[in-house]
């Protein structure tokens, strides 16, 4: 039994790593291509190092958006359920643990199955995502009553189906940011992108492009995107920190340096974190699109590799700043919501509303510029505040912990999963599982039809 839990316990810490899951599918692109051992070799490692260098932007960031979170909540004394996938999965998993791994692995054989068998053509790859989305489905898989064998069978089917359904989703959009098709998006908040592109195709109506802002000539130096995210959040983070003071942040956070001079150099932290994300998708976007050929070619003809949201931030920096900004006016709007109807207050988390809110404002400028950005993203911080309410009663005891999942596709998700299971037990589930299933390959079957029919005529 011991050696059975190392070796899962070995799966899912490789399964769960986005940069050896991506270096993996390059290496195995790049051999069924029958490419010269230089390339694989070249291929596979600076894919690797592409996504190291996102991992570590990212880790930058949010080390600086910790701070500026607790500053917050100490400044404007609001207490209440904080949204954080990382937090919630590290509760559950010490009880739910064996069940993620094997919901994990087999849901991601389920991925490739299902991008095989419908017409949804997307391998999802971001790793700590489909972690976290197999974590929250098994937790209600057994909130509804299934036994543990079961629970694997259809939490692993129903994480399949999301990682290719939520990539579908956004798509269309995901066209319009990147101007081919050949990339998807791989990140559990498909709804939330979704919506503000949307919103942003409805109020944006000939907004200019959030790359296209003109700068009167003294200030043309903001068109670089590292001067400008690192200017306004320091006009963010030293604001914030007045209002916490210095007391609480010199005692508390920064070890007696200057509370100013600990929030300038946090705000400029940050903007440093974006310009390692930025520098390590382009790096990745080279080598990944390339390799995934061969599987795509070989095993699943036309399949996309559904990657993490920092793909899409250089294709509009501007709207990453402006998304951030108001998805988080979108959270507190919601906070303030939410205080005044009483019961679950969920607070504005600052890392979900980073990543979730920026790529929602490349999506909402997409389709309607700075009006889409700022807006759109708005109505996904909003989104990302609502949804937690309605999640926490179907996640069985862990709706006890002070912390949900964060990102929109895990609300409707579990919102789904879970009150299925509430009204018909899971032999319901299990139903509405098989059922979704069964009509996408169908919807396959008539596409196939209708092509060779078109073709013969």
């Amino acid at each position: 039994m011991q050696i059975f839990n190392e070796i899962i316990r070995f799966i899912q810490d490789i399964l769960s790593q986005p940069a050896v899951l991506i270096a993996l599918i390059a290496l195995i692109g790049l051999l069924l291509q029958k490419k010269p051992a230089s390339e694989v070799i070249r291929g596979t490692l600076k894919t690797f190092l592409g996504f190291i260098i996102i991992s570590a932007g990212a880790g930058v960031i949010v080390g600086a958006l910790t701070p500026f979170g607790e500053m917050f909540q100490h400044a404007f004394n609001v207490q209440g359920v904080v949204p954080n996938n990382e937090a919630i999965v590290a509760l559950a998993l010490t009880e739910y643990g064996s069940i993620t791994a094997l919901i994990m692995l087999f849901g991601m054989i389920a991925n490739l199955i299902l991008a095989r068998i419908t017409p949804l053509k997307y391998i999802f790859l971001t790793g700590h995502h489909t972690l976290y989305m197999a974590c929250m489905i098994g937790v209600i898989m057994v909130a509804t009553g299934m036994d543990n064998v079961m629970a694997v069978i259809i939490g692993s089917i129903s994480l399949g189906l999301a990682m290719v359904i939520f990539p579908a989703i956004v798509q269309p959009f995901m066209r319009k940011i990147t101007k081919d098709d050949s990339v998807g998006l791989g990140h559990f908040s498909s709804v939330g992108y979704a919506a503000s592109a949307i919103v942003g195709g409805i109020v944006g109506k000939n907004s200019r492009s959030t790359e296209e802002l003109n700068f009167p000539k003294s200030l043309a130096f903001l068109r670089d995107s590292s001067i400008s995210i690192s200017l306004t959040m320091m006009v963010l983070y030293v604001g914030v920190a007045l209002f916490a003071g210095p007391d609480y942040v010199e005692t508390t956070m920064s070890g007696g340096q200057n509370y100013l001079v600990y929030a300038i150099i946090q705000s400029i932290t940050f903007a440093a974190g974006v310009f390692i994300i930025l520098s390590g998708v382009r790096l990745v976007l080279a080598e990944i699109v390339p390799a995934f050929k061969g599987i795509s070619e070989r095993f699943i003809p036309g399949a996309k590799p559904a990657l993490d949201c920092p793909v899409v931030f250089p294709y509009a920096p501007n709207a990453v700043l402006i998304g951030f900004f108001s998805s988080f006016v979108g959270g507190i709007v919601g906070l303030i919501i939410l205080t005044f109807m009483g019961g679950i207050i969920i607070l504005p988390g600052v890392v979900p509303h980073f990543f979730t809110g920026a790529t929602a404002g490349v999506f909402g400028n997409s389709t309607g510029g700075v009006r889409g950005a700022t807006i759109g993203a708005f109505v996904n911080g909003l989104i990302i505040t609502f949804l937690p309410v309605f999640l926490l009663p179907v996640l069985g005891n862990l709706g006890f912990a002070n912390s949900t999942f964060s990102d929109a596709d895990f609300g409707v998700t579990g919102i789904f999963l879970g009150n299925v299971g509430n009204i018909g037990g899971p032999w319901l589930v299990t139903a509405a599982v098989i059922t979704i299933v069964v009509g996408l390959v169908a919807s396959n079957l008539l596409v196939k039809k209708s092509k060779t029919k078109a073709e013969v005529e």
